[in-house]
């Protein structure tokens, strides 16, 4: 993959019978763009769709990462080990719809997360598509890899107050039951309590892991797919249909995962911990010091903790989000992404 990928293809005929006068949609990058607004609605839409599946493993995630923190400073004993444990302790002490709590911030980070990323992608992978010695138009992994990383540190510095509250709305059901007093009752009432404590310092505190994280899952997730798939298409010949798309999204929920998954540990502690009245974290300084003290603390696996949950989250997720993605594209008319 270290090398560019051709991007021109030619077209094959419809699998099914009843559309053979149509020709299939085949995988090509060219001058013809898509309405920006479309970009963005589809990308919304898709990454509403694939919260559906996955946010329950987000949920069971940051608890499981946040119960780790909580054990190193307490030295009490993990109350849940595993995803199952984790899903049914939820389930019996706070009800099952705390399985979704939070979701109306990462519906509204949707709202702006996902169509900043993907325009971004869009406008840099068509800067990053050069020809070759022959003419062929060709996106190199360099080239698809720095997309990837201004897309998603693009859009994640510009909508961080909505992942902020997003990790402090699912652990609310926990602080609940442990008799601390209520700290966010909805989305707005959450976002000005941390614009009142902390000012708009507060209100980006994380900022570095999440964009540091985010970078690494656009790279996971876009770039890998993108790439995945071109590769498929040129190598084996193929046209650009739901297999290629499936195969594609598997392998970018499984690179998302292991390339994102310490970053997003580290995010999820500087944004679970509590500020001073200057919007400044009490437990820790910042990314850096975080990382060293999971590990030196913790130990290196720390930075692995919730693995299966946020793979079993960001797989299926990546799947539905490019099934989704692509079938909004095919029935709007325009080409395979």
């Amino acid at each position: 993959m270290g090398k560019g990928v051709n991007t021109d293809f030619r077209p094959a005929a419809w699998e099914s019978s009843k559309e053979e006068e149509r020709p299939k949609l085949e995988y090509l990058v060219t001058n013809k763009k898509t309405p920006p607004v479309e970009l963005y609605l589809t990308a919304f839409a898709s990454a509403c769709s694939a919260e559906i599946v996955g946010y329950p493993f987000d949920v069971c995630k940051t608890r499981m990462q946040i119960q780790g923190e909580m054990v190193s400073k307490t030295g009490s004993v993990a109350k849940y080990r595993g995803l199952l444990a984790t899903a049914m302790g939820i389930v019996r002490e706070e009800g099952l719809l705390k399985l979704y709590g939070g979701i109306s911030a990462m519906i509204l980070r949707h709202s702006l997360y996902s169509g900043i990323k993907m325009l971004t992608y869009d406008y840099m992978r068509d800067k990053m598509i050069v020809p070759d010695k022959d003419g062929n138009r060709q996106l190199s992994f360099a080239g698809s890899c720095i997309s990837g990383v201004v897309a998603g540190a693009t859009a994640s510095i510009l909508t961080n107050p909505t992942e902020l509250i997003k990790i402090q709305m699912q652990m609310e059901g926990q602080r609940r039951l442990k008799g601390e007093p209520p700290r966010i009752h909805n989305v707005f009432q959450a976002l000005t309590s941390v614009y009142r404590k902390g000012g708009v310092v507060g209100l980006w505190q994380g900022t570095v892991p999440h964009t540091w994280r985010s970078a690494l899952v656009s790279v996971g997730d876009v770039s890998c797919y993108d790439l995945c798939k071109r590769l498929l298409i040129a190598e084996l010949d193929m046209a650009d249909n739901r297999e290629v798309q499936f195969l594609a999204a598997i392998t970018a929920g499984l690179a998302d995962a292991i390339l994102s998954l310490p970053a997003d540990v580290v995010k999820s502690r500087i944004m679970n911990q509590p500020t001073d009245e200057k919007g400044r974290g009490i437990h820790y300084k910042g990314s850096l010091d975080c990382l060293s003290r999971l590990v030196k603390e913790e130990g290196f696996l720390s930075l692995y903790k919730g693995f299966v949950p946020y793979w079993m989250r960001v797989g299926p997720a990546s799947i539905v989000f490019w099934m989704t993605f692509e079938q909004i594209r095919r029935f709007r008319g325009s080409e395979g992404y």
